[in-house]
């Protein structure tokens, strides 16, 4: 991806630069939550249920994921097994064949209906790469948005296996523990997607940030398996896994997967006046999980025998995702719908 930088655009180019794109699912944020210009025009929450005359998802002309994608994972800080499965078993459930419906693969479905300007879809093939484990906290406990990046440029250059570099069909994951904390975690965002530097990295790689909330804010980030002190009366729901804190990751995992797919240099598909801010495919239905599901109603979703709470099914495992849109009804949908 190059430029042509006119003068008198490069400060604002460069701001752009610097700062990645926030792209977070609906959580209740504390009522002091600061939108952008981008949620003002869109509302504040993004969410859209049926067809919407008011969204205008547009192709930038961009590139897409049509390759095969393989996930790269960086594992920061202590992670326990039984986490780390839960997590790997989605990944590889995205384009599981023999999973029980409605399915994660399902769900994908919706995404691989993007392409680009030959044509091309998404790659129906999503699988996991190597991983890169960091129980050291080689760069602290404290992360700010220009840092992770040098966590992934530590991981791509490791003097031991390092993660392979693909910058047409890997993505890199990088996921912090739930000591760290991240800059806008949990009063902005729970999560964010950009696409590294090579003045960093020394490559253009898309990659995600997700963190677990459970020590911090799984009120807001682990919604709705915990909720807000300062939402009374609410009743948290059963997480299908056993563990708020990732159950509560997996639909932002997958709300990032989806838009570095759509939109991994963030100049393909995309909705909103200010590319700074985009409103994604997943954007749109942030909060979404089920039929009739917009404001702050989830949607009908799925109760498994003990009493957790789901809406799709992995290989293996049961989970919570939220929907995406899809341009060509002009709506959320997921696999769990009822219509």
């Amino acid at each position: 991806m190059s430029f042509n930088i006119p003068v008198t655009i490069l400060v604002t180019v460069v701001v752009f630069l610097l700062s990645p794109v926030v792209v977070n699912s609906w959580r209740p944020y504390h009522p002091s939550h600061k939108y952008n210009a981008t949620e003002l025009a869109f509302g504040g929450s993004k969410k859209y249920e049926g067809s919407s005359e008011f969204v205008h998802l547009k192709y930038h002309m961009g590139p897409v994921l049509t390759a095969n994608i393989t996930i790269h994972t960086i594992w920061y800080g202590t992670w326990r097994n039984s986490q780390k499965k839960i997590i790997r078993e989605f990944i590889n459930s995205i384009s599981a064949v023999d999973a029980k419906k409605p399915s994660v693969a399902g769900w994908w479905k919706t995404v691989q209906m993007y392409t680009d300007q030959t044509g091309a879809n998404i790659s129906r093939t999503v699988k996991l790469g190597e991983e890169k484990n960091d129980r050291l906290y080689s760069h602290g406990k404290k992360l700010t948005r220009l840092s992770i990046q040098s966590v992934i440029k530590s991981a791509v250059t490791a003097r031991t296996k390092p993660l392979p570099i693909n910058p047409k069909s890997g993505l890199y994951l990088l996921l912090t523990a739930d000591d760290v904390y991240v800059q806008d975690f949990c009063g902005q965002v729970c999560g964010f997607h950009y696409f590294t530097f090579p003045s960093i990295v020394g490559y253009t790689l898309p990659y995600a940030w997700v963190g677990n909330s459970a020590k911090m804010c799984a009120g807001v980030c682990a919604y709705p398996f915990a909720v807000p002190d300062y939402m009374p009366g609410l009743k948290a729901l059963k997480s299908p896994n056993g563990d708020v804190g990732v159950d509560g990751m997996i639909s932002v995992i997958g709300h990032e997967i989806a838009e570095l797919a759509s939109n991994p240099l963030v100049n393909a598909w995309y909705a909103g006046p200010d590319p700074t801010a985009p409103v994604e495919i997943a954007d749109l239905c942030e909060g979404i999980y089920g039929t009739g599901g917009g404001g702050s109603y989830t949607g009908q979703m799925l109760n498994d025998h003990d009493g957790a709470t789901y809406n799709m099914n992995g290989i293996r495992r049961k989970y919570l995702v939220q929907w995406v849109w899809n341009h060509i009804l002009n709506y959320c949908t997921g696999p769990n719908a009822l219509d």
